[in-house]
């Protein structure tokens, strides 16, 4: 499939607007004026894409723009923008996944002027009621978004490459590819020009022309590319496309005759769609884990929701739940346009599911063992704000105290994955819950960043006697330690200081945790005493 017009096309749907039937408008507009896309060749303008009009008035690619204007003075010109085609391409892409999600770009270099796709419809068309009826609505879809597209159904993707560019054909019968493609141009081959060119010079001009050719001394001459080529169109040699978005483990899907709008509408086919997969995931004995509902618009938008969940689901109910919380937690409505024609439910990821005992009495105690409640409100909370911002502190393998936690999602796939705290104060992880009788030797809370402090000691190496922080001044009744905790010289330099700890009580029973930075003599001649946390 290929867009020959899809620069010029993007220019007329920001104008006309992005669903209009292709040169309908122009027709009802004959003073609008023909437009072509040009780009800097050899260090002159050339016709780099043109529309329907300018083409009836002469103006032909790759041509000059001071001769295209002598053809059509009122030419209107844009310059080539390829990041805008190629999203558009992109859009155009995902919206083609309502036919099969074997969608691919078209990659070949050679093809440089071309925007073109590939799509593997393999055991799709009877969906559409056969090859020719699918090809008839897409070709009726694309072109009522104001494409111009020629495209080919065929065994190859070598062979469809061709046929859609220097062929009339639609559809290529099955086991025809080989005589179909033999009269057009070799550049159907997926050439470079140069080689194209070089193989007219010595009369080698169509595809038929090399077919029954001896391949040893074609490829001695011409390269071991033009055989491929050549093997790749034929069908001798196998092909794959490489499709934009991973297929879906699981997929089901719902039509509609005419389009739907209504959130509520949305929401019981979600309903139905979810219902339908929970069957093809028990007889694989798996769960969900994470699944996205596409919507195909009747205007070519394809909008996408995905949750995930903290364990392996199949239940229905919580799965359209998800949805609708995953829905409710947009900031702009769903905007459904002219409504969707198409809804798919994918699987994109699934997990063993280890089924648990029933209850024998619905709604007691145990309704939420295991865990179930507060996965359930995991689940509905990653649905409203998304699962990775749903976190929990974990421990890390460190000594130094505000390193010694970190946050990960709940539902991450890999417990012993870390992710390093940040932001405001948080609470210090103990490996264990003190009993009441248990002495707590690490503050309940850590400050973010340690306070610096101004203190008097008997000893410079020894417990502080008074301290004054934040402006206030504190007289120690008793103090524990040192606790000695070595720096991290891999990670901070050969130049990070010792710190020594010390818990303290003042004279009003307030306890706090401080440190001194630096080894006294050693390290440092003056050491730095800092707070970094409280006991209560």
């Amino acid at each position: 499939m290929v867009f020959p017009q899809l620069s010029t096309d993007r220019i007329h749907r920001a104008r006309w607007g992005k669903s209009w039937i292709a040169d309908a408008i122009l027709d009802a507009h004959p003073d609008a004026p023909p437009v072509v896309v040009t780009d800097t060749v050899r260090n002159a303008l050339c016709i780099a894409a043109l529309d329907t009009r300018a083409r009836a008035r002469g103006v032909r690619l790759g041509q000059s723009l001071s001769d295209a204007r002598a053809l059509a003075p009122d030419l209107e010109c844009h310059a080539t923008d390829h990041e805008r085609d190629r999203a558009l391409l992109l859009t155009i892409a995902a919206w083609c996944e309502r036919y099969t999600p074997l969608v691919a770009l078209d990659a070949a270099p050679e093809a440089v002027r071309d925007h073109g796709l590939f799509m593997d419809v393999t055991g799709c068309a009877h969906l559409l009621g056969g090859e020719a009826a699918l090809v008839a609505d897409l070709e009726a879809r694309l072109g009522a978004q104001g494409f111009h597209v020629r495209l080919c159904l065929a065994d190859t993707p070598g062979a469809a490459w061709a046929m859609a560019r220097y062929g009339q054909a639609h559809i290529i019968a099955e086991g025809g590819h080989g005589e179909a493609v033999l009269p057009l141009s070799l550049s159907g081959l997926r050439l470079p020009p140069a080689l194209v060119a070089s193989l007219g010079r010595v009369g080698l001009k169509t595809i038929g022309c090399i077919a029954h050719l001896p391949r040893a001394p074609l490829a001695a001459r011409f390269g071991a590319r033009l055989m491929q080529r050549l093997d790749q169109a034929l069908g001798r040699e196998a092909e794959a496309i490489s499709p934009i978005m991973p297929v879906a483990d699981l997929s089901t899907e719902r039509r509609f005759a005419e389009p739907i709008a209504r959130q509520e509408d949305i929401s019981q086919v979600i309903a139905a769609l979810a219902s339908g997969i929970i069957e093809p995931l028990e007889r694989r004995g798996l769960g969900l884990r994470r699944c996205r509902i596409r919507l195909f618009r009747v205007d070519g938008h394809v909008s996408g929701l995905e949750v995930q969940t903290a364990r392996p689901l199949r239940d229905a109910r919580t799965i359209a739940r998800l949805f609708e919380e995953r829905i409710a937690g947009l900031h702009d409505d769903l905007d459904a346009g002219f409504g969707f024609d198409l809804i798919r439910l994918d699987v994109a990821h699934a997990d063993p599911f280890e089924g648990a005992q029933a209850e024998m009495m619905a709604g007691g105690m145990g309704s939420h063992a295991g865990g179930h409640g507060h996965d359930a409100l995991v689940d509905r909370l990653g649905a409203r704000l998304g699962l990775e911002r749903v976190q929990r502190f974990v421990l890390a393998d460190t000594h130094i105290p505000e390193r010694s936690f970190g946050r990960e999602p709940v539902a991450a796939s890999h417990p012993g994955a870390r992710r390093a705290a940040s932001g405001a104060a948080a609470l210090a992880l103990l490996p264990d819950l003190p009993t009441p009788d248990a002495i707590i030797t690490r503050p309940l809370i850590l400050f973010d960043r340690p306070e610096m402090l101004q203190t008097i000691a008997e000893v410079p190496d020894g417990p502080p006697l008074k301290f004054r922080w934040r402006g206030v001044s504190y007289e120690v009744a008793r103090s524990e330690g040192p606790e000695r905790i070595a720096c991290e010289w891999w990670r901070d330099g050969r130049g990070a200081r010792t710190r020594d700890y010390f818990r303290v009580e003042d004279s009003q029973g307030y306890r706090f945790w401080l440190f001194r930075h630096g080894l006294y003599g050693r390290e440092t001649g003056e050491p730095a005493w800092y707070m970094h946390g409280l006991f209560a």
